[in-house]
């Protein structure tokens, strides 16, 4: 076989190519599985249908269908893409996730300010519809429950910078501040030296209350998992605990405290199972039912959401908490607080909570709620590529974490059938059982005759070996009289 040259190759294109000579990708099998379930489900005609009020009816040029625009952002969660860029750059470079989203090679797939345009002309409300459809395909395949749900909370950096933070009340700078408390104290021309020290004794410089992003008002100034500060967005998950699948999400403001937050996390939580009662009830209404039929009843959380309010709270909604307490050094008087109806309230739920936390029951969920949430935590914000967004606003964020929570939630189910939720997981597993594959055959059979001669040939003692040993010689010394040498 000749060798191929760069020169040999140098050669013009041709102006017109026939169908059958373009090149074509075979497709990835993930995401063809993928597609089969979202045309088994009709999705594409579920879309179309939500969206129809954003577009017009015969005005302007086509815009990417809603069909399209949400496999984009289900893209991003499944290839681990953080920003929409990346992601328009990741479709076009693909010919097999071209045929994924249904673009043909005549066609330009989606520019990113396209996918950008396309996200704020459809309102939040059809994000969460989606976001419900897809908790109907998980309540078909019986991967939802609904009776008990963990809820915990974690941070997503913003897309804003802490430098760029200004007062609230005078618009001034974090530099322009500090030179004026300089100029307060006699330093006519304080240094950076001068300002580092002035900033460095002063309590409370990071408050929510008097700093802000001009670029990003719905940002909070927190601090981050590692332990840095940024300004940053709260996402919290309501996952349902026998499935491991995310019932609600909703975005908060980063300085919000978990007691603070969890009602409406777990309120959502309600309403999405209620809707799946009863669109189950009308589809199926003879057969078992998936979904508990009384909804959310217990709730499972770590020790940040525990407040004697919440735990009230919660016990209005006939909802059972299993929430453990902080370290306390001294034990709560009940009966000195001044308002004793309100007291024994709290007394009582505080009390039935601490029951249910100790018992075997109890410690089985809370160990469970650690592995599941963590899980979806992991998946979304981690190997999804959404710890850090790239988009302004807690609406166009929470749009874009709709999607990208219930790619997650889609994932359970290609779990369930090809045992990877992940086109990368599925790669990996089919080299990890192409490894077991040759490494059985390369070792069994050494094996298999290694066992067989260790069973077979009994192995002499020393005192046996001298025997043969002796019995050798003297055979050897016959035959060597014997012929006479």
């Amino acid at each position: 076989m000749a060798m191929g040259t760069r020169r040999r190759r140098q050669r013009q294109e041709q102006i017109w190519i026939s169908h059958d000579e373009v090149a074509k990708g075979p497709g990835h099998p993930f995401y063809k599985k993928v597609n089969e379930l979202l045309e088994e489900a009709k999705f594409d005609d579920f879309a179309e249908k939500e969206c129809a009020k954003f577009y017009a009816a015969n005005n302007g040029r086509p815009s990417v269908t809603p069909g399209i625009y949400f496999r984009l952002l289900l893209l991003g969660y499944f290839e681990g893409i953080d920003s929409e860029r990346g992601i328009a750059w990741r479709a076009g470079d693909s010919l097999g996730l071209r045929e994924f989203l249904g673009i043909g090679l005549d066609e330009q797939p989606a520019d990113h300010s396209t996918i950008s345009r396309t996200r704020r002309l459809i309102d939040v409300e059809t994000h969460k519809k989606v976001f419900s459809w897809i908790l109907e395909v998980l309540r078909e395949r019986g991967l939802i429950k609904g009776k008990t749900v963990g809820i915990d909370a974690t941070t997503l950096e913003a897309n804003a910078a802490m430098r760029s933070i200004v007062r609230r009340d005078s618009g001034e700078s974090y530099e322009e501040f500090l030179t004026g408390l300089a100029k307060e104290s006699g330093i006519e021309t304080p240094t950076r030296e001068d300002l580092t020290r002035i900033d460095k004794n002063r309590k409370n410089k990071a408050s929510n209350k008097d700093w802000v992003n001009p670029h990003e008002r719905d940002a909070r100034i927190a601090k981050m998992k590692d332990g840095s500060t940024h300004l940053a967005h709260k996402a919290e998950h309501a996952v349902d605990m026998e499935t491991g699948a995310v019932l609600a999400v909703t975005l908060q403001e980063a300085d919000q405290g978990d007691t603070a937050t969890v009602q409406e996390t777990l309120l959502q939580a309600g309403e999405n199972v209620a809707e799946l009662l009863v669109t189950e009830t009308e589809k199926a209404p003879e057969e078992k039912r998936q979904v508990y039929f009384q909804g959310v009843k217990e709730v499972v959380t770590d020790k940040g959401y525990h407040s004697s309010a919440v735990l009230v709270d919660i016990k209005d909604m006939e909802v059972r908490t299993y929430i453990p307490e902080k370290k306390q050094t001294q034990q709560r008087d009940w009966d000195g607080q001044k308002n004793q109806t309100k007291a024994r309230a709290q007394q009582e739920a505080n009390y039935a909570n601490r029951r249910r936390v100790g018992g075997a029951y109890g410690k089985s969920l809370l160990r469970k709620r650690g592995e599941l949430v963590e899980r979806s935590f992991a998946h979304c914000y981690e190997t999804g590529g959404m710890r850090r967004t790239h988009l302004r606003g807690q609406k166009n964020i929470l749009k874009r974490l709709l999607i990208h929570v219930g790619a997650f939630n889609l994932s359970l189910i290609f779990r369930s059938m090809l045992g990877a939720g992940k086109p990368r997981e599925l790669k990996n597993r089919h080299a990890l059982v192409s490894f077991l594959l040759l490494w059985v055959i390369r070792w069994f059979p050494e094996t298999q005759e290694s066992k067989i001669l260790h069973f077979s040939i009994r192995r002499p003692s020393p005192q046996q070996n001298r025997r043969y040993l002796r019995y050798r010689l003297r055979h050897s010394n016959e035959r060597s009289s014997a012929t006479g040498c």
